[in-house]
């Protein structure tokens, strides 16, 4: 459950920072990427973020982790590589081109997803904040580097302007961001309880029902070995969650 602890905080601010930072690039970097790739493709490229949080978290934040998951983790790479590989028979442009520019982006994105767990999981090992103390510095990193970045590039113009033409849009946006608060409230509990790694790789799980809804209603068409690849991602999360199932979170030692 979620418990209104109050305990003083004593992670170091540029921890905060960073984490909010590489979030954020992250979250640009994936909304750049639908310029160049569909929208299936994004969805399932990003489901390969558990591979970076595992490696950075492992070069950074000195994780270790059992045989069996990187044997899941090798399992959602095949996938992802069957779904993003690009067939022989398009376009000459396309061949000379190689990786293209939406693929780029969504490799940087991964990134700094895997970036912002190895942050998260130092955060976690030196000074375990609450949830609600790590959710509210991450948040307040955040809103202060957008509005830098706003104010620089004036898109908050562009914003005034466009919610003086469209003013109902405001009610919509109040309930975005409430219920993205309310997500937060739990995706923070989980990497505070239980690390950044099975934050993502739950997270990630509701992305196949995103791709199939991206499929039906949008008629974004997959090939058969795309399938195949999705199929491969999605069975290396679940098994990951269903081998996982037995462990709990490591209890903290109670200091009196």
């Amino acid at each position: 459950m979620l418990s209104m602890k109050k305990e003083v905080d004593t992670t170091r601010k540029i921890y905060y920072f960073t984490s909010a930072m590489t979030y954020l690039l992250a979250m640009v970097c994936s909304y750049m990427a639908l310029q160049w790739i569909n929208y299936p493709t994004q969805v399932v490229g990003k489901a390969a973020k558990p591979i970076p949080v595992m490696i950075l978290g492992v070069l950074v934040g000195h994780k270790s982790y059992p045989l069996k998951k990187y044997l899941f983790v090798l399992l959602i790479v095949i996938g992802v590589v069957m779904f993003m590989y690009k067939d022989q028979g398009s376009k000459k442009v396309e061949e000379s081109q190689g990786i293209g520019i939406g693929e780029l982006l969504l490799c940087l994105s991964l990134l700094m997803d895997g970036l912002t767990g190895a942050v998260q999981e130092r955060i976690k090992s030196e000074s375990s904040p609450s949830a609600y103390a790590m959710m509210l510095n991450t948040n307040g990193w955040s809103s202060l580097i957008l509005s830098v970045g706003v104010l620089v590039s004036g898109e908050i113009f562009k914003f005034i302007s466009f919610i003086s033409l469209y003013p109902d849009i405001i009610i919509y946006l109040v309930a975005f961001a409430l219920v993205g608060a309310l997500g937060q409230m739990f995706i923070f509990y989980m990497v505070a309880e239980f690390g950044p790694l099975p934050c993502s790789v739950v997270t990630t799980t509701r992305k196949f029902f995103t791709v199939l809804t991206s499929v039906i209603l949008f008629g974004n068409v997959l090939l058969p070995r795309q399938w195949v690849g999705a199929i491969l991602v999605f069975s290396g999360l679940f098994l990951d969650m269903f081998y996982s199932k037995g462990k709990g979170p490591v209890k903290r030692v109670a200091e009196k």
